[in-house]
């Protein structure tokens, strides 16, 4: 049996790598766009801001001052025995998300949407957010994500059904013209990690976009090649948008393209995008059932699916 000040130790540094410590895909995925940059004026930009993040890092402070919405993905072995139940991997949860709020890696943004009442904590009703996924194995895995209000609020989210008869044009051009959208809004950070979910209901769609945009690695393609080639059309067209680091122009506007899909009924094609900002903050551990924990380099969500 896992205990919970096991448990609860390792939800918060999953918090604290996820705020301070880019992942080494994402540091690939800038160096490459650095490296691939024609425009000086953006090249500096992605050097900078790339210098930035990794400061981050070693100096233990928050790679952007956003710290977005406390995002919880949990990979349970069928055969996980956690002290406390699920009830108590919850509530430690929370406690963890209060326990990083106090100490600086998360800040005070969770408030109530009507009267703006702001516990202090980052808690409250529906807050923290928490997605199971069921393996075989005896393991925990956490996962911390960081989805920045610019991203999810303005522009960055969206959805709409698409007619059969449209087919990936239909889709194709949704996402181009979502995309273009939100840059115009100002809210999301490009160059972003864009995510992607068709197929399922509305909220599927959603759910399975912003899981591509957050727990898939920058450079990782869908294994089927119809939506691989989605993702590859996809990266080129709106990169050749000229849209660039913060929108000032330049080669890369996003550093990747994730689909994720669901089957769908018959009436149409639900769609949605996830826009998921350049620093694409995420903290994986592995808890085994020994109570020993590993890290881990990627959220490993989609193996084994």
């Amino acid at each position: 049996m896992i205990p919970r000040e096991v448990y609860e130790q390792t939800i918060f540094q999953a918090i604290r790598k996820g705020s301070t410590t880019i992942a080494p895909d994402v540091c690939a995925a800038f160096e490459r766009a650095i490296e691939a940059e024609s425009r000086p004026a953006a090249r500096e930009g992605l050097s900078k801001t790339y210098d930035s993040i990794r400061q981050s890092a070693v100096r233990d402070n928050p790679a952007c001052p956003d710290t977005g919405w406390p995002i919880f993905y949990f990979k349970v072995g069928n055969q996980c025995e956690l002290e406390g139940g699920f009830m108590g991997l919850e509530e430690a949860t929370r406690s963890a998300v209060r326990r990083a709020t106090r100490e600086g890696y998360l800040r005070a943004t969770m408030k109530h949407p009507l009267t703006g009442y702001d516990p202090g904590d980052n808690v409250g009703s529906n807050v923290p957010d928490f997605t199971y996924q069921f393996v075989p194995g005896s393991d925990l895995e956490v996962t911390y994500v960081a989805k920045g209000g610019g991203s999810e609020c303005f522009g960055g989210t969206r959805h709409r059904v698409v007619a059969f008869a449209d087919g990936v044009k239909g889709i194709e051009k949704f996402v181009v013209d979502s995309f273009v959208e939100a840059t115009r809004s100002g809210g999301i950070c490009p160059p972003n990690v864009l995510g992607i979910g068709i197929g399922g209901t509305a909220n599927i769609a959603a759910n399975l976009a912003k899981e591509a945009a957050c727990l898939r690695t920058v450079g990782s393609h869908n294994p089927d090649g119809e939506f691989r080639k989605i993702e590859e059309d996809l990266y080129t067209a709106l990169n050749s948008l000229g849209v660039g680091i913060m929108g000032i122009g330049g080669d890369t506007s996003v550093l990747g393209v994730n689909v994720e899909y669901a089957y769908t009924h018959i009436a149409g094609i639900c769609v949605a995008i996830s826009s998921n900002c350049m620093v694409a903050r995420r903290g994986s551990l592995r808890i085994c059932a020994d109570g020993t924990v590993q890290e881990m380099s990627s959220p490993n969500w989609f193996e084994g699916r």
